[in-house]
């Protein structure tokens, strides 16, 4: 077969894809800024070149045949890589390019959003844009170019980098410690203990470094998302253990206080990841500088 076949011209691709997702000669033609005639042209080269019908023609309307729906569905897919590796490619420009980041929500929330205008600042023309990720992120099917989670630090094939530290201290609200004494340790254990569902044993090692074994604590409802304890908190469900860098804003503001004295350091804390080869993509590297200042600046003044 006739290698030519098999590779038409980027024009011919173009018009057939954009009048296929518009089922539309004219609307493809004022997408690609040409004439409805010149799609119909290329249209028929194309079909005319593959020896196949690409759409049915019922006077002005066109729909696809069943081979050009399924020659649609691959073709979109490529083309997109095609588009996706250009915009990469241009991302290499000096202050250009966009960044994908997975982020924790609650860190996204209470640490990173708050100084990203300053990254904005400084890289104007470098987008990043935000999703919310719970758990593990695959940055190779994921189109992720780096995200920000809870570990040790050890991610195989990944550079890591330390952003904060983890500290966690129990919370509880104002209605709720007026209830009764909060003296001591096993005042607290009398509460429902809720729980982030990911870290469920770390009221177990709170109590246990105070003397109070499992057995007789409380264990109340887990929650997915941090942000969701800290409000069932606030609403008298029970205590939370929680970082402290994660409500300073509620202490400012009176909604959670302090249940007792008892800061727990924790081994794991929050880390930007991205594979090894990505370590030279500009806006990461962009972004892997500014956030890394950030958070020396944050260890500095204790926030």
């Amino acid at each position: 077969m006739n290698p030519r076949k098999l590779t038409p011209s980027m024009s011919l691709l173009l018009a057939f894809e954009a009048a296929a997702r518009h089922q539309s000669f004219t609307r493809a033609a004022h997408e690609l800024s040409t004439t409805q005639s010149a799609i119909s042209k290329q249209v028929q080269a194309l079909e005319a070149l593959i020896d196949v019908a690409l759409f049915e023609r019922t006077g002005r309307r066109i729909a696809l045949t069943e081979v050009g729906a399924m020659y649609q569905r691959e073709l979109s897919h490529h083309l997109a890589g095609v588009r996706n590796a250009t915009l990469q490619a241009i991302a290499f420009r000096p202050g250009a390019g966009a960044l994908h980041l997975a982020v924790l929500p609650i860190f996204g929330t209470k640490w990173l959003l708050p100084r990203l205008s300053d990254f904005y600042k400084r890289y104007g023309q470098v987008q990043v844009h935000i999703h919310s990720r719970v758990g593990h992120v695959d940055l190779e099917r994921s189109g992720m170019d780096a995200y920000i989670a809870v570990g040790d630090g050890t991610w195989p094939g990944c550079r890591a980098h330390l952003l904060m530290d983890e500290h966690l201290v129990p919370i509880i609200s104002p209605a709720l410690q007026a209830g009764g004494p909060h003296a001591a340790p096993r005042d607290l254990a009398r509460h429902l203990l809720l729980r982030v569902k990911a870290r469920p044993e770390n009221w177990t090692r709170w109590f246990a470094a105070r003397g109070i074994p499992a057995n007789q604590l409380r264990p109340g409802p887990d929650f997915e998302l941090t942000s969701h304890l800290i409000q069932a908190v606030i609403a008298g469900i029970g205590v939370g253990l929680v970082p402290r860098d994660f409500v300073e804003e509620e202490l400012r503001a009176g909604t959670v206080r302090i249940a007792m004295a008892g800061e727990m350091p924790d081994p794991l804390g929050y880390y930007l990841i991205y594979r090894e080869d990505r370590a030279g993509y500009p806006p990461l590297a962009q972004f892997r500088d500014w956030v890394t200042a950030q958070a020396e600046i944050a260890a500095q003044a204790g926030v």
